[in-house]
């Protein structure tokens, strides 16, 4: 088979346990599979990581203070990790959020992480029109044959992921598909608030902390590249989202909005900032509000669904129509 030239020479397979899914949360384990071009393993790495912090979801990963206490932080196994990292896309399950975990932690170091590109395989399975129920990566890696072993434990979850991988790339070298590879742009300041210090039980598992972001800093502004794909009309109640419908969000998050629009566009949806007769769908957690885009969803008659919902129809976008 002749193997596409544009194709990256390297990847880094990446997967982080967190606190959590805020942009104040911190990662408290993270493995890494180095691939070759064709999706070879060179290696691998594992460490946990002490959050400092309350460790949040103890009954997902399974890492409790008194296993965190002991761990390096991040800043000491910065310079591990990036050397993993430098000079290879980082390929994830929903690649965007750990990409943010990330670049967030790079920056509360006061570094940078030495990636410029990254692949989401979720992004990847549709440009394959792989055959799943849904995207969780159990389901990728029972279509490839994949045992997960534990499931939420960052080393296996990225050798599971590094195993689907492959058979992808592969079949995406041979039916002459483009990557879906996106620009990974990062932080350079990040200012966190005082927050409940691992070891110590915190009063809920909302009890986070507000997240003391300086404003604009971690964000840099951007334009968003055009949507490939003409949009199909109105998002209909019950049915499934359409790669090329118009998203319009309004309204305070509890992921953080970046993120939610990043995974609406690596899922082939057109994110709108503003509100018009031509908008699919709108984005609230608050649609009694007086929001100007809330009234012109009335107005319009612009179907309404909250964060939640949205969130389960990003899991199942329908292909945009061929020809």
């Amino acid at each position: 088979m002749e193997w596409p030239a544009a194709y990256p020479q390297g990847y880094a397979v990446v997967d982080v346990e967190t606190t959590g899914l805020a942009r104040d949360d911190r990662i408290v384990s993270a493995a890494v599979y180095r691939l070759d071009g064709r999706g070879e393993v060179e290696d691998h790495w594992y460490t946990l990581v002490n959050p400092e912090r309350d460790p949040g979801p103890v009954w997902i990963h399974g890492l409790t203070s008194e296993a965190l206490e002991g761990a390096p932080l991040f800043r000491d196994v910065a310079g591990e990790f990036a050397e993993r990292l430098a000079g290879r896309v980082l390929v994830a399950h929903n690649a965007v959020f750990d990409w943010q975990m990330i670049a967030r932690e790079y920056a509360r170091a006061e570094r940078e992480a030495p990636v410029r590109q990254r692949l989401c395989t979720i992004a990847l399975s549709k440009e394959l029109r792989l055959p799943l129920p849904n995207h969780k990566l159990e389901s990728l890696a029972a279509h490839f044959g994949v045992v997960q072993q534990r499931a939420h434990h960052a080393l296996d979850d990225a050798r599971v992921l590094a195993e689907a991988f492959r058979p992808s790339l592969r079949a995406a070298a041979a039916g002459g598909v483009r990557l879906p590879l996106h620009e990974c742009r990062p932080l350079t300041e990040w200012q966190d608030r005082p927050v409940p210090r691992i070891g110590r039980q915190a009063s809920g598992p909302g009890d986070h902390g507000a997240g003391g972001y300086r404003p604009g800093s971690w964000r840099p502004s951007r334009k968003r590249p055009a949507c490939p794909y003409p949009n199909p009309g109105r998002y209909e109640p019950g049915e499934r989202l359409k790669q090329g419908m118009r998203v319009a969000f309004s309204g305070d998050t509890s992921v953080e909005r970046e993120l939610l629009e990043d995974r609406a566009t690596e899922a082939g949806l057109h994110v709108a900032t503003s509100l018009s007769r031509l908008t699919s769908l709108l984005v609230t957690n608050d649609p009694d509000s007086g929001t100007s885009k809330v009234v012109k969803a009335r107005q319009y008659g612009t179907p309404v669904v909250d964060e939640a919902a949205f969130g389960q129809l990003l899991g199942d976008v329908e292909p945009a129509s061929r020809g």
